[in-house]
């Protein structure tokens, strides 16, 4: 039995940062604290105990709340990739999240996967059926690459997108429309794109977020996890789709819905 629950902490404007509960023990782990205000104000909501703190990327938009949720809530265990350690780029960070080396939060063994392309020092989280990805994949998107290379990203997505169909994805933002507004303009055709995009709609205006995903739903309809997908390669290889793919992202303005 899954006794995990992940709660939804929206945070600055467009940010999710996660509380990861484990119900058996009343505690939980903040993923990627942009601000700490929220997250506490959550946790006592919920009424659990915050015992550590699991970093995606150092970027400060995942990481400015550490010092002061880690003082306000007495905090001693920061967990970021190896990278990030080794050049000091995220605060307060006491542990490393080794992919050959599960660590455990209660009863839990939390996998880490390396996942370099946005960042180099990008790490993503996964345990029981839950996948926290920060930057690296989004609901129908990916992230820009600011440190990593195309053939990294690839590398790293071909990892994310061999996990389990049933694996829920909570992604570092809301960015879901757009995302789904540029699949669509690639494939215009493609009917169930359109709906998965007029939900997410619906979703943003009464107030929800679009997170969880599955992996079955990136397969099918997130481009970046489609670099292999005939129909989007137009004779390219892998890495030169995905590229291209980016680039056209990068360049891409979604019109007003």
């Amino acid at each position: 039995m899954n006794d995990l629950r992940v709660v939804v902490v929206p945070a600055l404007v467009d940010n999710y940062v996660y509380l990861v509960i484990d119900e058996a023990r009343r505690c939980a782990a903040v993923v990627d604290p942009s601000d700490a205000e929220p997250v506490l104000v959550a946790a006592s909501r919920e009424n659990v105990r915050i015992t550590e703190i699991w970093v995606t990327h150092h970027h400060a938009d995942h990481t400015a709340g550490i010092p002061d949720l880690c003082e306000r809530a007495r905090i001693e265990r920061v967990i970021g990739s190896a990278y990030d350690a080794e050049r000091r780029r995220i605060s307060l960070q006491n542990e490393i999240a080794r992919p050959d080396r599960p660590f455990r939060f209660g009863s839990h063994a939390v996998r880490a996967l390396e996942v370099p392309g946005h960042t180099l020092g990008a790490v993503a989280y996964h345990v029981a059926d839950d996948l926290f990805t920060g930057d690296t994949l989004f609901v129908a998107g990916c992230g820009r690459l600011f440190e990593g290379t195309a053939a990294q990203m690839v590398d790293s997505l071909r990892r994310l997108r061999a996990l389990p169909d049933e694996t829920r994805v909570w992604c570092g933002h809301e960015y879901t429309v757009a995302n789904l507004s540029f699949a669509t303009s690639l494939e215009p055709s493609r009917a169930a794109l359109r709906d998965a995009l007029q939900c997410a709609l619906r979703a943003r205006a009464a107030g929800q977020p679009t997170v969880p995903s599955t992996l079955a739903f990136e397969r099918a309809y997130n481009p970046f996890l489609r670099f292999d997908a005939p129909e989007l390669a137009a004779g390219r290889d892998p890495i030169a789709t995905f590229a291209a793919l980016r680039a056209a992202k990068d360049r891409y303005v979604p019109p007003a819905l």
